[in-house]
Parts: structure tokens; C-alpha cells; sequence
């Protein structure tokens, strides 16, 4: 991962803390592919234990299940990297964490395990405040670190422009 990358990264997150402490809100995190690089970015923020409630990297599909709420039907039906799931994690978070706003992240990183439906490089993120919730597709290329630090910046910046919008 590039310097610049992580600069990139800690520049929203930045962003995005200001802006939730301004608006007295609370945020967190459910990642899969970025592993935990979205909730990384955030800390390294000072003053971001004032509106960051947590993270939730689920990995595997029975930590979707077991802490985020994601229905095994979903799973088997749509694949973890789909729309559904990610806003089943997004909304599951709120719910775990007791965050007023979450993003999720589940996607493909590579260099295995993508498909001709999901290629490496898929990614689902999800925002997710009471019942607004938003899904958006991504394709990303590169290498595996390339694709979770650009998912984790495109969450980043998601949430960012999901806040900012509802928060008006």
C-alpha cells in the first residue's frame, strides 16, 4: 500500500470525523475485504473515539450471520458479495454498534476466488441510517492491495457524501 494511498485514506477519514462531531452523530464500520482498513483510517484521526463507535470485520460468512444479522438465505441465494449482503451488514452494524450511520464493505480482493459473475475486483459498499440505505457496484483493478485500499477509500468517501447528504 503507497503512502499516498494511506494519505488519501486518512484525508477523508479526517473529513468525515470533523463532520460527524459537528453533527453530533456516531459511525461505524462492517468490512470484509478491507479487513478492518476503513476502521484503521478512522482512528488514526484524533478525537475520532468521539463519534467512532466500531467496527465489525466479518470475514467469514458465519460472522456475517452470527454478529451483523445477515440471513443464511442471502448468503446462499445472492453470494456474500452482492447488494443484499452488504446492506444486511450495513444494517446489521447500526444495530451491533449502535452507530447512527455504518458503511459495509464485501467484495472480491483477489488474486483468487472471483468468478465470470464476480470478477476480482467486485465490491458492494452499503451506508446505512435508520431506514435510508444505499448499495453502490464497484469494479476496481490491481493488485489485492490496490482493490481493498481503493474499496476502503471508496467507503470512506461514500459514507462522507451519505452523511453529509442526510445530515442536511
Amino acid at each position: 500500500m503507497g503512502k499516498r494511498g494511506l494519505e488519501s485514506l486518512t484525508d477523508v477519514a479526517r473529513e468525515l470525523i470533523k463532520l460527524a462531531d459537528e453533527k453530533n452523530i456516531s459511525i461505524g464500520t462492517a468490512e470484509s475485504c478491507t479487513g478492518g482498513m476503513v476502521a484503521t483510517a478512522l482512528t488514526a484521526v484524533p478525537g475520532s473515539s468521539e463519534v467512532f463507535k466500531g467496527a465489525i470485520v466479518s470475514y467469514a460468512n458465519e460472522v456475517k450471520v452470527a454478529l451483523l444479522d445477515v440471513q443464511g438465505e442471502t448468503l446462499l441465494k445472492e453470494g456474500a458479495v452482492s447488494e443484499k449482503v452488504a446492506l444486511e451488514m450495513a444494517r446489521g452494524a447500526r444495530k451491533a454498534l449502535y452507530a447512527d450511520y455504518t458503511v459495509s464493505i464485501t467484495g472480491v480482493a483477489g488474486p483468487g476466488g472471483g468468478s465470470a459473475r464476480k470478477p476480482v475486483g467486485t465490491v458492494w459498499i452499503a451506508v446505512a441510517k435508520n431506514k435510508e440505505e444505499r448499495a453502490l457496484l464497484h469494479r476496481f483493478t490491481g493488485t489485492r492491495e490496490q482493490i481493498r485500499l481503493a474499496s476502503a477509500e471508496a467507503a470512506l468517501q461514500k459514507l462522507l457524501l451519505f452523511v453529509q447528504d442526510m445530515a442536511k
